[in-house]
């Protein structure tokens, strides 16, 4: 039976997909973008064990050489993710397919389907088959929101059991990718690509970014050349909350206006898109 380590589950999400749905996040993601608002995700717990005589509320105890966290005694006070050394969280329960059914039955009759999201859900990709396989049965609809580093294509029974991908594109500029995730791009494009040819493109977010007006344009030109009507786009207004310095330090803690953000949907518009929102 497949297991994944859980950031957080929220039961009932309006911003997660069409519909009310359950948001279920999973721990760890191989992209170290700049901007990540919860980079708490992105690395997975060491037990180093430096937060638990910290814990104020004694949610932390080391069990078998591991740090085990206790829901039921934690405040979320997250002082143990302000001190952790490797900017992870202890805070995450490992489920197995058959566990996480049981939460996702308990909040069935109230949702319209779920969305596997992180840190980034295809690091567990046999996990993600069992849970939409078992979700489809229900009646209920099942979305990905990813950034894409891994090709889709190599996931046929995945993509069989998915209704749809929320594919984030960083950058297209492979230079300017590298620098902003210490990753490549080129099967995030690919990803673009091959969404778009199985019909399974729910929609594209691109983060714009503050100080680099090239950048965004290069980036939204090429989704909405490639896009055009057949799925949303949307352009997320870079926010500093949550950043690591790293992030502050190149992007500044500056929100671009709401002039500016419809500046750039009117450009994507005009590059052959049809469906452009901005958040």
């Amino acid at each position: 039976m497949f297991s994944a380590p859980v950031n957080r589950i929220i039961p009932f999400s309006s911003v997660d997909g069409p519909g009310n749905r359950m948001a279920i996040f999973l721990q760890s993601c191989p992209f170290q973008c700049w901007y990540c608002h919860n980079p708490e995700t992105i690395n997975l717990c060491v037990h180093c064990g430096i937060c638990v005589t910290k814990c104020p509320s004694n949610a932390l105890s080391v069990i078998d050489g591991k740090v085990v966290w206790n829901s039921l005694h934690c405040t979320q006070c997250d002082t143990c993710i302000k001190i952790c050394p490797t900017l992870s969280s202890p805070k995450i329960t490992r489920f197995t397919v058959d566990e996480m059914m049981i939460k996702i039955d308990e909040v069935r009759p109230f949702i319209r389907g779920i969305t596997l999201s992180g840190g980034e859900c295809m690091t567990y990709p046999e996990f993600m088959e069992g849970i939409f396989t078992q979700t489809k049965k229900m009646g209920l609809s099942c979305l990905i929101d990813s950034n894409g580093y891994r090709l889709f294509s190599d996931y046929p029974q995945l993509m069989k059991v998915c209704d749809g991908v929320m594919l984030d594109v960083k950058a297209v500029d492979s230079e300017f990718h590298l620098q902003l995730t210490h990753h490549t791009n080129e099967i995030v494009l690919k990803n673009l690509e091959d969404l778009l040819l199985m019909g399974k493109l729910q929609e594209v977010r691109i983060v714009v970014l503050p100080g680099y007006d090239a950048q965004n344009k290069i980036t939204i030109a090429y989704v909405a050349e490639h896009v055009k009507n057949k799925a949303k786009i949307k352009l997320l207004t870079y926010r500093p909350y949550g950043v690591r310095k790293v992030g502050l330090d190149k992007l500044g803690t500056s929100m671009l206006s709401e002039k500016e953000m419809e500046f750039y949907r009117q450009f994507a518009l005009e590059n052959g898109a049809s469906d452009v929102i901005i958040l």
